[in-house]
């Protein structure tokens, strides 16, 4: 994968940047017990928030997650258990085009981020 991103690219992921680091942590904490995937979503965080992980991948996983977020997607989040199945195929399509810069440690960090959620959702 090539660092290099265009002019709109860059543009686009630093929109989609501003929207994880803003709204990220607030939809996880209302949708965490109904996401089925949401160890690897978590994981994903990590790994676009990683210092060393390749723009380009950075650029994919955060589209990935604005996606999440943003409450006008294909197909509605409040249509359980379809609701996150779009997300969950832009997730899974993301996984796949950087799937060797999630590392371990963002799998951890996933699983104890995700276990404080959960416990202050509790």
């Amino acid at each position: 994968m090539a660092q290099d991103l265009t002019p709109a690219e860059t543009d686009k992921m630093n929109r989609d940047r501003t929207t994880v680091e803003r709204d990220f942590w607030q939809k996880l904490k209302a949708t965490a017990r109904k996401v089925p995937f949401i160890d690897d979503l978590v994981s994903v965080y990590f790994c676009a928030v990683d210092p060393k992980t390749p723009l380009q991948s950075k650029a994919i996983l955060l589209a990935a997650l604005a996606y999440f977020i943003v409450p006008l997607d294909a197909i509605a989040d409040f249509f359980i258990p379809l609701g996150f199945a779009d997300d969950a195929a832009v997730l899974y399509a993301a996984i796949r085009a950087v799937a060797p810069h999630i590392k371990p440690e963002h799998r951890v960090q996933a699983k104890d981020a995700l276990d404080r959620v959960l416990q202050s959702s509790a």
